[in-house]
């Protein structure tokens, strides 16, 4: 391997609900065969719609319990709302599964990099989905086969801060699996499998930032093209051994 780039899509505007994402995108830079474009779960969730404003909001007695006096009781209520199960509680901190089985912080709800203040932005319905749309769209645009890796920033059990991971994946080798592999000193391996797409999604938040609004980075000169999906990644609970 002869390494790879990461580049940022510039000046992309605001988004919102129903931009063409993928126009945006094909209109400010050049794709290729086999380049991964990665976008930020927030760019996705603003286009399809996924905001809720919290004016409208009333929270149960459950939220403004947990939300005490240190957080917005109808934030905790929209966090309940978006949560299967409650993983760990410290108020206001609340580590949630959601409907999609991530484990995350805040049942990936955020009102960081919202559109507007008193807002906050959701996890997409289905990013596998999004991701699959999408670049089905940046074919049709650009004529280009690439992968889509949609992600979110988690944290993790093991380390300390946050690195984004795909939460959503399409036209990408999402899982690499290297058992029975051997490695230069003859050892057969047995359950080593690299997580391509969170690899992937690590290096893009490299140029995204958390405060420059560049929600799209494009990957090129990996060999990573296949059919995974984002859920490929997620632990089954009754194997989770942090549940």
């Amino acid at each position: 391997m002869s390494g790879f780039s990461v580049t940022p899509v510039q000046g992309l505007p605001e988004l919102g609900e129903g931009d063409d994402l993928a126009a945006l995108i094909a209109e400010r830079t050049e794709l290729e065969d086999g380049d991964v474009v990665v976008v930020a779960q927030k760019a996705v969730s603003k286009i399809e719609g996924r905001v809720v404003a919290l004016v409208g909001v009333e929270p149960s007695d459950q939220a403004r319990e947990l939300a005490g006096d240190d957080a917005d009781p109808r934030r905790i209520q929209v966090i309940l709302d978006e949560a299967v199960e409650l993983v760990r509680v410290r108020p206001p901190l609340l580590i949630a599964r959601t409907k999609h089985g991530f484990v995350c912080g805040s049942a990936g709800v955020d009102a960081s990099n919202a559109p507007e203040p008193e807002t906050v932005v959701l996890l997409p319905l289905d990013p596998d989905a999004s991701a699959a749309r999408l670049r089905e769209e940046l074919r049709e645009r650009t004529g280009a086969d690439v992968g889509v890796v949609v992600t979110d920033s988690f944290g993790r059990p093991w380390r300390a801060a946050t690195t984004d991971v795909a939460i959503g994946a399409a036209g990408v080798e999402v899982v690499r699996d290297l058992e029975g592999e051997r490695d230069p000193a003859g050892y057969e391996l047995h359950s080593t499998r690299i997580a391509l797409a969170d690899e992937i999604a690590g290096a893009a938040q490299l140029v995204f930032g958390k405060l420059d609004r560049v929600p799209v980075a494009v990957v090129r000169g990996l060999e990573v093209r296949g059919d995974g999906r984002g859920a490929d990644l997620v632990i089954p609970p009754e194997t989770d051994l942090f549940r």
